[in-house]
């Protein structure tokens, strides 16, 4: 008989294999920056780049752990993106284009940086591997 003062343990979240289906939505977390980067490139780029990832994270974060970590990183690391394109715009827009000599190569760099790394997370994610961009600020825990 047990006493219901004692604490209950509760069950172990899962057995740490994630399954098919997790797997995919933790792929589609990825991918959606890129259609939202592509659909929204003309006006809003760096915005459209993280609403993907953060309804992945919002709709599927209870059901699916291995989704909740991997749309987390997903949206912390295009918010990243995000604050270093702003950052490089501000650069420009406040050396009156001067700092645009900076400002264009490294767009071309961090772009490229963000597609390729964009493309093996989601590989990862569906190989199921937590993935970890480097050099992504941790904003959403």
């Amino acid at each position: 008989m047990t006493d219901f003062n004692e604490a209950v343990t509760p069950p172990p979240l899962s057995s740490g294999v994630p399954g098919a289906e997790e797997r995919q939505w933790a792929m589609f977390a990825h991918l959606s920056a890129l259609v939202g980067g592509i659909l929204t490139s003309g006006w809003a780029g760096s915005i459209g780049c993280f609403i993907g990832p953060l309804i992945i994270w919002l709709v599927k974060k209870d059901a699916m752990p291995f989704v909740d970590d991997q749309a987390k990183e997903a949206l912390n690391f295009n918010i990243t993106v995000g604050i270093a394109f702003f950052a490089l715009f501000l650069l420009a827009l406040f050396t009156l284009g001067i700092g645009l000599v900076i400002a264009i190569p490294l767009w071309i760099i961090i772009g490229i940086a963000w597609l390729v790394l964009t493309i093996i997370a989601a590989i990862k994610a569906n190989e199921g591997v937590a993935y970890r961009y480097p050099f992504t600020l941790r904003l959403v825990k």
